[in-house]
């Protein structure tokens, strides 16, 4: 099954925005993932045991890195990517 993942984070500490880029940054290594950042949030789409799957793993290492984290998650089961807008 398809699914979208929201996924917020917030490291508890002065210097956030290392710890948040390095955690999209791998992310994005990931092939047959697609990843889209925001102000806000990113939001990754593929096979939710995939996507689990890799979140976890991601997950594990910034709270070895960072160990005063937060993260949010919203799981949106059988939503398909966004298309591409007609140019």
């Amino acid at each position: 099954m398809r699914a979208a993942v929201e996924i917020s984070m917030y490291p508890l500490t002065g210097d956030y925005r290392p710890p948040i880029q390095a955690f999209i940054d791998r992310l994005n290594t990931h092939p047959g993932l697609l990843v889209k950042t925001n102000a806000l949030a990113t939001q990754i789409w593929g096979p939710l045991d995939r996507v689990m799957s890799i979140l976890t793993q991601e997950m594990t290492h910034s709270a070895a890195q960072a160990p005063q984290l937060v993260f949010v998650l919203k799981v949106l089961p059988g939503l398909a990517p966004p298309q591409p807008s007609p140019t």
